[in-house]
């Protein structure tokens, strides 16, 4: 007990500023004294309040349901365009670009597909974002973008162009512009007039606001015309049609200036090349024909197709041509060397169309499964350049659509991708959000939502469906890294040894790699980031190494201009094709 006291009778060797105080003045608290109510909506008025209250009650008289009014989905690309272009100014070096951080959120960051010429998997357009459809219900055959890239714009078998809102992908306008199906149509270069043929022959001018300029009969015997494709210059434009003739006509005078006879079947497609007197057609006698638009003459054939060629489409480039065939498979060919550079195949039905992506190697096909294949057409440097290599598909979206699908365009930014099928609807794809679990990349495969008509002109509204396609198989097969996806893997990697991928095919967390853009250079599989040393195999360069694609490049990636792609001439546009064994096309 003395022991204690003696204890508390010690001084106390603290600090004084250290030792608490008892204030002599009472604690005082704060409280509000006004706005002390929750916040408010703002007033409305009571005439728009009475007007709404009134359709929704003849909403209810006539049976229907009322639908309630949301925000409508949008992929901006303005935000991301404006931090590129501060990026370009403020960046410390030439090849600088920040890396994204593996979380949806960081989707903000996300910037434009050109300002990463080294990493493809940022232009793979698997998300699904919406599905328009027109209130009178029928096939869309082909869709292409307006010159200034704000619009999309639908031909339909029934004749009738629609308008549809690239931004926010609302119905604009609608206009019956042919009698017959639409089976082809495409702007000019500059973006002045757009041309368009039908089913029966007709081919018709227009202008940007749809002033219809003049029409005629562009084919023998009223026979379809299935492709129609502009020169570099657009001073004349070429048409496929089913008497299986190419025909060369001069724009301004609306005259057929050559017929170029050689196929043996219906001419299904015919693509003017991008930048030199040069045409590709393809046909239902299986064979290729290059010719020269200045001579008529058929200057080489290829034949390694073994059905119907449904869809041609240049490279932006111009080196590169790629076929989509019947024959379930989507070739390559390398117009430089005239030999055949790559054969896809991961189609379970006749492939229907083919695109490229405006800035990155990528290629996009749709067949009559419903399905939409990415293909990464990118290759190491020490592969040899004409190996006829059987590639996997990069990305799958095994359900994109319930039937054939007809056209493919990219935005020429290339981060939207457009598709237009057989099922009645045009749907909008965009690009995956980084290190997002849900994406198509991890093993995804939901079903687009099915679109309930209740009278309007887009419908499909309620449902956000993350990404489609099912996990499948690693790199293997091909001159390179190739990460494929599989439908029939039911969602489940078949190399059952390797991490989960992300979702821009990068891998998911591990020690020393960053899901989405990029890994260690230890594992030759995946794929490097938008910083790293791979040479930039499909940019132009200043002379000091030559690239596979035979053009100069630098060492060093250069994200701001590393994509010297020559101009693709416009959108890619898809003729008709030979009818389907499924529901027939028209």
């Amino acid at each position: 007990m003395s022991q204690t006291c003696d204890m508390a009778t010690l001084p106390v060797l603290l600090p004084l500023n250290v030792i608490p105080r008892s204030s002599p003045t009472p604690h005082l608290e704060w409280k509000p004294q006004k706005y002390m109510s929750e916040p408010q909506p703002p007033p409305q008025d009571d005439g728009k309040v009475m007007e709404q209250e009134l359709a929704n009650a003849r909403q209810m008289m006539d049976g229907k349901i009322i639908k309630k009014t949301r925000p409508r989905r949008t992929v901006d690309y303005n935000g991301s365009m404006g931090r590129w272009a501060l990026l370009r100014k403020l960046r410390p070096n030439p090849s600088f670009v920040p890396h994204l951080r593996p979380s949806p959120p960081f989707i903000i960051d996300l910037l434009p597909p050109k300002a990463y010429p080294e990493n493809t998997s940022t232009s793979l357009c698997t998300k699904f974002v919406h599905t328009s459809t027109n209130k009178i219900r029928c096939p869309v055959n082909v869709v292409t973008w307006t010159p200034e890239a704000r619009r999309v714009l639908t031909g339909s078998t029934s004749g009738e162009f629609t308008l549809w809102n690239g931004l926010t992908f609302n119905f604009e306008t609608i206009l019956q512009a042919h009698d017959t199906a639409i089976c082809a149509m495409t702007f000019t270069h500059s973006g002045a007039y757009l041309a368009s043929a039908d089913k029966s022959g007709i081919i018709k001018y227009f202008e940007p606001n749809m002033n219809n300029l003049t029409a005629w009969q562009g084919s023998s015997s009223r026979e379809a015309i299935r492709g129609l494709s502009f020169s570099p210059d657009d001073r004349r434009f070429a048409t496929a049609s089913d008497d299986s003739s190419v025909r060369i006509w001069s724009f301004a005078e609306s005259r057929v200036e050559s017929v170029l006879t050689g196929h043996g079947w219906d001419v299904k497609c015919v693509e003017w090349h991008p930048t030199k007197g040069l045409l590709i057609s393809g046909s239902k006698d299986n064979q290729i024909k290059f010719w020269d638009p200045r001579t008529g003459t058929a200057l080489s054939t290829l034949h390694q197709h073994k059905n119907t060629i449904q869809a041609l489409s240049w490279s932006p480039n111009g080196n590169l041509v790629a076929s989509a065939s019947r024959d379930q498979t989507v070739r390559v060919f390398d117009i430089r060397a005239m030999k055949e550079f790559r054969i896809l195949k991961g189609h379970k039905k006749e492939v229907c169309s083919v695109a490229w992506h405006p800035v990155h190697p990528l290629l996009v096909s749709g067949g009559s499964e419903g399905a939409i294949l990415h293909w990464d057409l990118s290759t190491p440097d020490n592969t040899t350049t004409f190996t006829q290599s059987i590639s996997p598909p990069r990305a799958t979206l095994s359900q994109a659509h319930d039937s054939n699908v007809w056209s493919l365009t990219y935005h020429p930014f290339g981060h939207i991708l457009v598709s237009a099928s057989n099922d009645h609807t045009t749907r909008f794809w965009s690009r995956e959000r980084p290190g997002d679990a849900s994406s198509v990349f991890s093993g995804g495969g939901e079903k687009p939502p099915d679109v309930v008509d209740v009278g309007g002109q887009d419908e499909d509204e309620d449902v956000m469906v993350p990404g489609f396609g099912y996990g499948g198989t690693g790199g293997g097969g091909g001159n390179g890294p190739w990460w494929g996806k599989d439908e029939e893997g039911g969602g489940v990697p078949s190399n059952e040894g390797e991490p989960r991928r992300g979702g821009y095919g990068g891998y998911l967390p591990d020690d020393d790699s960053i899901p989405g853009f990029g890994t260690s250079n230890d594992l030759p599989s995946r794929q490097n980031g938008a910083g790293s040393q791979q040479p930039d195999m499909y940019g132009g360069g200043d002379g000091r190494q030559q690239d596979e694609f035979g053009r100069d490049r630098d060492v060093a990636p250069r994200p701001g201009g590393g994509d010297d792609w020559g101009r693709g001439g416009g959108g890619i546009h898809r003729g008709a094709r030979y009818g389907p064994r499924r529901g027939g096309r028209y």
